[in-house]
């Protein structure tokens, strides 16, 4: 039976087109309106709020803490400060990532750690030993995300001010509705956003106070459709979609490592051991079989070939998830996980895999489309994962210097 997060109450009588999906158990918004472009266009144009509680989110406590997540994950955690945001995967003895999420310290000795996928046991097997507490404390925080050029607004109303100075990837306190709450300025729509995490208990009145004080500024809910087209035009990657998770992938050729995701910003290869890093330091060393990249469609290509059948070129609306050949000439070199009409951008885009020989930054490949039920190839260029990355979304200008909404 599909469980209802903390917001259900405030979020089924806004749901009109009563589209719901299932995300780790709980009852998720697909769309709230019959469909997602005006929450999308909120995220980008004014702020959107989407309900993040089914995260897993676990509680590291105890004088081992720091020891045990800096051997689990490939961060240095020994280098995160109080109140500071680390986001990172951690991998199998392999070096494939098994799991990504944000890692937050809370107190010297206190960490909270979000996952897309159960992570408790394989947290436990590794503090073997250890002087550390580990609790599964999902359902004991209500999230919320606020994504978009005016939350900072909506944050310095609904919260006193309390993040009108807060950085990139911290963490801050507050009080918002009347009761207490975390904010991380965090997202997964690679705009400017933050997290806003609490008791279960005040889910409601925390919602209340941001759409009260969102009102002015154009803030809308946002469900999971629209979410799906701004973290592909960011270049984020998503579990079971753009890599299969290591310990449940049935053949090796399903698993990636950290480097093969675009991620090997995030291995502390000169640190302490933690688990994979033999394994990555070899492939280090040797380079990578893929590369993670981003494919720029040509829209030529497109209606050339939609041209050849006497239609314009028809794309999905809603971004997509599944995978499509990748070609250099005649030759598969890849295969696209993710891919979009990107409404901002005016262009077509997609995230591959690419074997590492071909994906040089402006490599011109092909990638497969199906026009009326048969399987063509458009033109499409290598380019950085990031298709959007506004410079809004690291800066940190002050609240009145901000232009009105």
């Amino acid at each position: 039976m599909l469980r209802t997060t903390p917001f259900h109450s405030r979020i089924a009588p806004l749901n009109l087109a009563q589209n719901w999906r299932r995300w780790s158990g709980y009852l998720a918004a697909s769309a709230y309106e019959f469909h997602h472009n005006r929450e999308y266009w909120a995220i980008r144009n004014s702020a959107a709020m989407i309900d993040v509680s089914p995260l897993y989110k676990y509680g590291i406590e105890g004088p081992d803490a720091e020891r045990l997540l800096d051997r689990v994950v490939t961060r240095d955690v020994t280098k995160c400060e109080l109140h500071q945001v680390f986001y990172t995967p951690w991998c199998d003895d392999d070096g494939k990532v098994m799991d990504d999420g944000t890692l937050t310290r809370l107190a010297d000795d206190s960490f909270r750690l979000t996952s897309a996928e159960p992570n408790l046991r394989w947290l436990q097997d590794n503090a073997l030993g250890m002087n550390v507490g580990i609790r599964d404390i999902s359902d004991d925080l209500a999230a919320l995300a606020l994504q978009g050029p005016n939350a900072r607004r909506i944050l310095h109303d609904a919260a006193d001010g309390a993040a009108d100075d807060l950085r990139f990837f911290r963490l801050t306190k507050g009080e918002i509705g009347g009761v207490p709450v975390e904010i991380t300025r965090t997202g997964y729509t690679g705009d400017l956003g933050y997290e806003i995490w609490t008791d279960p208990a005040n889910a409601e009145a925390l919602w209340d106070g941001l759409m009260e004080a969102g009102d002015k500024h154009r803030i809308l809910p946002a469900g999971m459709l629209a979410l799906d087209v701004a973290r592909v035009e960011a270049g984020l990657i998503l579990i079971s979609v753009d890599y299969v998770p290591a310990h449940q992938a049935v053949i090796e050729g399903r698993k990636s490592s950290p480097f093969e995701l675009g991620l090997g910003w995030t291995v502390k290869l000169g640190g302490n051991w933690f688990v994979g890093r033999d394994a990555l330091i070899a492939e280090k060393e040797r380079g990578p079989e893929w590369e993670f990249r981003g494919l720029d469609v040509s829209w030529d290509s497109l209606e050339a070939l939609y041209g050849e059948v006497g239609l314009p070129p028809q794309l999905p609306s809603e971004g997509w998830r599944t995978s499509v050949p990748v070609y250099s000439g005649n030759t598969q070199v890849g295969y696209a996980t993710s891919g979009c009409w990107s409404p901002l951008l005016k262009k077509y885009i997609a995230l591959a895999h690419i074997q590492s020989q071909y994906a040089g930054i402006g490599t011109n490949l092909r990638v497969e489309v199906t026009v009326e039920h048969y399987r063509k190839k458009a033109a499409a260029r290598v380019v950085e994962t990031q298709f959007f990355n506004p410079e809004r979304k690291r800066s940190n200008p002050s609240v009145a210097d901000e232009v009105p909404a």
